[in-house]
């Protein structure tokens, strides 16, 4: 499944279909835990042949419960497995206590204590199933202690010890991938595993914050869930569920999309043939002399996205420079407000401010005029606005002065230093329980548009609920592009897709240009610049013709 659940989300479809009768809490434990053997012996097929040995920590609640089902179904392969309870047996809830039971007919569980876990001879598999969805509170000192991953170090060194987390590591909160902490000075406590396994549908936190990287590989078991609620709600490419926040990737309903239907569905120009104004005109807003730069990009990769005409508007003392470096992009000057509300006609189907613009009352009085614009009868709807850096930061003194003019064809598109200028009440500091998706959603509400907050864990949002996330991490890591005039492309990227007349709806074309922007830089690889991306845009159009 592509959605990102949260832990209460969960518990109400697992709860839901337990009340309906049509399977038992410890038939579900049962499922995960099997599923969860499964997992571990196909991604290390070296420990499914001989004796080996696991040493597994279980929880005080229903992850617990796992872990003795794990234990179990190693002990059944004929593995030596040590087994340590972090609470009291006689208060686990019911599921957990039976399995526990089961296993003490089987093998020996034993008191949560340290010492005793670093005495314990070496294991070749280490099981974290103490705490997983739902843990919104730092873990206690001793456990934290004793999941470190530097404990690993405690044992004769050989083979590296494998780590199995159960829902995830211990201490991570699976709604917003960040680890609570009561005490900002404390040591830190580093618990990761090389292999994470969730139950039916990955959670938020997976794809969040530290998630990604706590959590190592990923995989998802299917423990038999069909209730109504169950099913996904909404795939990509089409209108987003109010309530669910979704992964920004081609796949529903655990089937590989073609190409050819997502990202390919969200590009006009591969759908059908028409003549340039059918497919847009985007107008680039770039800055004076010595500050075109950005601007430039960003039309460069709104022509190659697909737009049938780009203009660069500039300053007439940057024409010029601006001139020696444009070809099949055109060039206006534009001097004010004024002059662009002369400039922009109906059919100018997408414009995108801030690039290099500068900060200051001009750039604010140029947003305001591009925020009003309206095609007229020949348009069959507003142009879109992509407002990015310069044109974002002149509001931080006045953000709700932007807001009021932001309307459904508009996106914001900040990174967190620009996102906590316009909404300082969100920022990372100050977020506290609400996690990225949270915060774009209110953030979208208030400002009457579509909310992009770039970042690996880039966090989509529109006034409604509707969010998704694309998680720049794992096989599509591109950490090259965290390089200078990256963001003023994508800028440029989300204009091009939305500027022609077929173009869906704006929200879904936001995906596909993040996804679009990614798989750009994984194509082009280290070295990157931000140069480079319309220029391999071409490239990744062609695999998706398939």
């Amino acid at each position: 499944m592509t959605e990102l659940l949260t832990a209460a989300q969960m518990r109400a479809i697992e709860q839901a279909q337990i009340e309906s009768g049509e399977v038992t809490g410890l038939h579900l434990m049962e499922r995960a835990g099997r599923g969860a053997v499964g997992a571990a012996l196909a991604k290390w097929p070296e420990l499914a042949q001989g004796r080996h040995r696991a040493l597994i920590l279980c929880g005080p609640g229903n992850n617990g419960g796992d872990g003795f089902v794990i234990a179990r179904r190693l002990a059944d392969r004929g593995w030596d497995v040590d087994v340590f309870l972090y609470g009291d047996a006689e208060q686990l809830p019911p599921d957990a206590k039976t399995n526990h039971d089961l296993w003490r007919a089987m093998g020996r569980v034993a008191p949560f204590e340290p010492a005793a876990i670093r005495g314990c001879d070496r294991p070749d598999l280490f099981v974290d199933a103490v705490f997983g969805t739902g843990l919104t509170r730092p873990i206690p000192d001793d456990l934290a202690m004793a999941l470190d991953v530097r404990m690993m170090d405690d044992w004769t060194r050989g083979a590296a010890i494998r780590r199995l987390a159960i829902d995830c590591p211990s201490g991570l909160n699976l709604d917003t991938g960040l680890i609570p902490s009561s005490d900002e000075d404390a040591p830190a406590r580093v618990n990761s595993a090389h292999l994470t396994v969730s139950f039916h549908s990955l959670k938020a936190g997976h794809k969040l914050g530290l998630g990604p990287k706590l959590c190592g590989d990923l995989r998802v078991v299917d423990i038999g869930l069909t209730g109504p609620d169950a099913a996904e709600r909404a795939m990509v490419g089409t209108a987003p569920d109010a309530e669910r926040a979704r992964l920004v990737t081609p796949e529903f309903m655990n089937t590989a999309l073609p190409p050819r239907v997502w990202p390919g569905g969200m590009i006009a120009k591969m759908q059908g043939q028409g003549h340039k104004y059918d497919y847009g005109h985007v107008m680039v807003v770039a800055g004076g002399p010595g500050r075109g730069g950005a601007g430039r990009m960003a039309a460069r990769m709104a022509l190659r996205s697909g737009a049938g005409l780009v203009t660069v508007l500039c300053p007439q003392d940057a024409v010029t420079e601006n001139a020696c470096h444009l070809d099949a992009v055109m060039l206006r000057a534009c001097d004010s407000a004024t002059a662009f509300g002369e400039i922009a006609d109906d059919r100018v189907t997408a414009i995108c401010l801030g690039p290099g613009m500068g900060v200051g009352a001009q750039t604010r009085d140029m947003v305001a005029a591009a925020l009003a614009h309206r095609r007229g009868d020949r348009g069959r709807r507003n142009a879109a606005v992509v407002l990015d850096a310069d044109a974002l930061t002149s509001f931080e003194n006045d953000p709700d002065t932007l807001f009021s003019q932001c309307h459904g064809r508009s996106v914001l598109t900040p990174h967190e230093g620009e996102f906590a200028r316009l909404f300082p009440d969100l920022a990372q500091s100050r977020r506290g329980a609400l996690s990225k998706i949270d915060v774009v959603r209110i953030a979208a509400d208030r400002a009457g548009c579509i909310v992009l907050l770039k970042g690996e864990d880039t966090v989509i949002a529109h006034p409604g609920g509707g969010a998704s996330v694309h998680s720049a991490t794992g096989d599509r890591a591109v950490p090259w592009l965290a390089t200078a005039g990256a963001g003023d492309v994508l800028a440029g990227l989300v204009a091009g897709l939305a500027a022609p007349e077929t173009s869906p709806d704006l929200f879904c074309v936001v995906e596909a240009a993040v996804w679009l922007h990614c798989e750009a830089a994984r194509l082009f690889g280290p070295g990157l610049i931000a140069e480079d991306l319309p220029e391999i845009l071409p490239k990744v159009l062609r695999t998706l013709a398939s």
